[in-house]
């Protein structure tokens, strides 16, 4: 399962609405440690596939989500269960430190 590209549009249907917990990495293009983390989250999403989707946000194209997420820096990643952010991991974090994370919250 591919990472989603999530916007202001789709938010809702895609993790408010999830079956599934769902990780969302607010990031942006110019950002250096959210390049870092990108491919992190991308092997997260295809170990955890069927567990767990994952999302990303760009802050730049999706500013009110950044605002009502209170989102001041990037990347910051937030996982949602039952529509409800239930952790907060804000940096550029190794591999098993998010999995370990993630891992506890599902």
């Amino acid at each position: 399962m591919a990472v989603l590209n999530v916007t202001g549009e789709n938010f809702e249907a895609e993790v408010l609405k999830s079956s599934l917990p769902v990780l969302v990495d607010f990031w942006a293009e110019w950002c250096g440690p959210c390049r870092m983390v990108g491919p992190i989250v991308d092997q997260i999403a295809e170990e955890l596939q069927g567990k767990l989707k994952v999302a990303k946000v760009n802050v730049d194209d999706a500013q009110d989500l950044a605002g009502g997420y209170q989102i001041m820096s990037i990347p910051t990643l937030l996982l949602f269960k039952g529509g409800k952010p239930v952790e907060q991991i804000i940096g550029a974090v190794s591999k098993d430190q998010l999995s370990r994370t993630i891992k506890a919250k599902l």
